[in-house]
């Protein structure tokens, strides 16, 4: 009775712009779930026997699909989470074209199987290889803060690994799974390789339950901790990609001007609702008040809205604004300095720099995920990285100074998943850089060939061709028998010269001489090729 009174609950999509009401959906119960799981699976034994390159053909269909319907696509993105139309197609679909396309070219030779050299004495007459099968079926977890991007990415990614996806997208972001739902059956995939999971934090619950063999979560460190307890009671290999607090190092030999407005940008873009998102920014003292000067003049020039020249857009989560609130009242209340207080109108939210802040305050070591920019000054390069690395997070990070070298090593020193210098954001885009955290911002990697790899697990293989009736380490045992393998290994691993090794070895190569491998005739041979291998392994 009660999984039939949650799934007659209709959800409905609520549009963060005006309220209107976008459309009602019907969650997903218990037993629907373990129904499409196994339709999942048997739709995955098909896709994994499709060749990689066709696959690969398959999910290129995407492209065309995209293109042929931008405005539509970006319109009802801006519908469902309030981000201005331009972020639409810079920060949700364009990043899809591109992974799409690295994929199409680079999958076969990413997923390719590899030889691994053996050693000729060890294992005489075998070849060796790594073969990187998919997982099965997926369960893609995705936020609600870039709906299309954040759920099509792991599960394109998981299509080209030839795993089926089950995607469980944000209850705020219903609209959007419809739209991947009906772009992935354009593609004409086999039946039940693709399927949505609608609800909340339950329908989760029960998708984690129904055991895929394989979770790529997105989302707040909160609820990624849920989500890998749940995994743990199965178990489920878990991927988290969760939150940041990302620092930006300003020195005072970087063009300030440009480090001004990507601050501004890497702050306040989609209204800082970006796991990337810049929430930390420190300036080097010999120019922090011209920085801030520059902040305070580019900060009057965003404009708020959905007008012809909106920057930011409105927020999604009411939820969010309220945690966003408690940074700001906390920081002011703690004698931070603010370039306005922090209004709203509707679920517009203007954006607010914040000066004489320090860590002991929420929004300097909580992630705020909102409209704030906090700036706090250094002395030095130690002081820079004590500050950057002060922090439970570590997703991503900018450091900005015209030398370069400087740059380098100090991006060298931070403990961070990702890192750029002289930009910000757009380097979690590169679809052949993998992405992912450190320390609580998660970890496991999506994107370039590690991240594709991330949806498959190696499988190691060994074929012996030798025509031996017994291989050297078979029974019987013996004490001289014993003797001889010591020999073995001090003539493969011992010191000294080769000829030195062989010398004060003999009676051990002696005894193996029944053995192909070690026939004297072959010996010099074998030698070599072990000293091949040596080199290789």
């Amino acid at each position: 009775m009660a999984e039939k009174s949650v799934s007659m609950a209709m959800l409905q999509a609520i549009s963060p712009l005006d309220g209107k009401l976008l459309g009602e959906y019907t969650p997903s119960s218990g037993t629907d779930i373990q129904r499409q799981l196994l339709a999942a699976r048997n739709a995955a034994d098909i896709w994994r026997q499709v060749p990689i390159k066709t696959r690969c053909k398959i999910l290129g269909r995407l492209l065309p699909l995209l293109l042929a319907d931008l405005d539509h696509l970006c319109d009802r993105i801006v519908q469902t989470t309030g981000k201005v139309r331009t972020e639409a197609l810079l920060g949700e679909i364009y990043p899809i074209l591109d992974l799409t396309r690295y994929y199409q070219k680079h999958a076969a030779a990413i997923l390719r199987p590899q030889s691994i050299a053996t050693s000729p004495f060890a294992f005489p007459g075998a070849t060796a290889g790594i073969e990187r099968r998919p997982y099965g079926v997926v369960a893609v977890i995705s936020p609600w803060n870039y709906p299309f991007q954040l759920s099509l990415a792991p599960l394109l990614t998981a299509l080209f690994a030839g795993n089926a996806v089950l995607l469980k997208t944000s209850e705020f972001s219903l609209p959007i799974g419809r739209l991947i739902m009906d772009l992935c059956q354009k593609l004409e995939l086999p039946d039940g390789l693709v399927q949505w999971i609608i609800g909340d934090a339950g329908a989760g619950e029960q998708l984690l339950d129904a055991g895929p063999d394989l979770v790529f979560f997105t989302g707040g460190l909160n609820s990624g901790r849920a989500v890998m307890q749940r995994a743990a009671q199965h178990p489920i290999p878990v991927l988290l990609e969760l939150g940041g607090k990302d620092p930006m190092l300003v020195f005072a030999d970087a063009d300030l001007p440009r480090a001004c407005a990507a601050a501004l940008y890497g702050a306040f873009c989609n209204s800082g609702q970006a796991c990337v998102s810049v929430e930390r920014l420190y300036v080097q003292q010999a120019c922090h008040a011209e920085f801030l000067q520059l902040l305070r003049t580019g900060l009057a020039d965003i404009n708020v809205g959905h007008g012809p020249q909106g920057d930011l857009g409105a927020m999604t989560s009411e939820r969010q604004f309220d945690i966003v609130k408690a940074h700001y009242v906390d920081a002011i209340a703690q004698g931070a300095q603010a370039s306005g207080p922090l209004e709203r109108q509707g679920n517009y939210v203007k954006p607010v720099l914040l000066w004489n802040v320090h860590h002991g305050m929420r929004l300097m070591r909580e992630e705020t995920f909102g409209p704030l920019l906090p700036l706090m000054a250094f002395q030095d390069e130690a002081a820079a990285l004590q500050l950057a690395n002060d922090s439970e997070f570590g997703l991503n990070a900018s450091v900005w100074s015209k030398d370069i070298g400087k740059a380098e090593r100090i991006a060298g020193q931070l403990h961070t998943g990702n890192w750029v210098i002289n930009d910000v954001l757009k380097n979690i885009g590169h679809p052949g850089l993998p992405f992912g955290g450190a320390k609580k911002s998660g970890f496991g990697r999506y994107h370039g060939a590690e991240g594709l790899r991330q949806f498959t697990y190696p499988v190691s293989g060994l074929t012996s061709r030798s025509h031996l009736p017994r291989e050297p380490n078979w029974f019987p045992y013996s004490e001289l028998r014993y003797q001889h393998f010591k020999g073995y290994i001090d003539f493969v691993y011992g010191s000294g010269s080769l000829p030195q090794r062989i010398k004060r070895n003999w009676p051990a190569l002696e005894a193996f001489k029944e053995y192909s491998a070690f026939d004297l005739t072959q010996r010099w041979q074998n030698l070599k090729l072990w000293l091949s291998w040596q080199r290789d392994y």
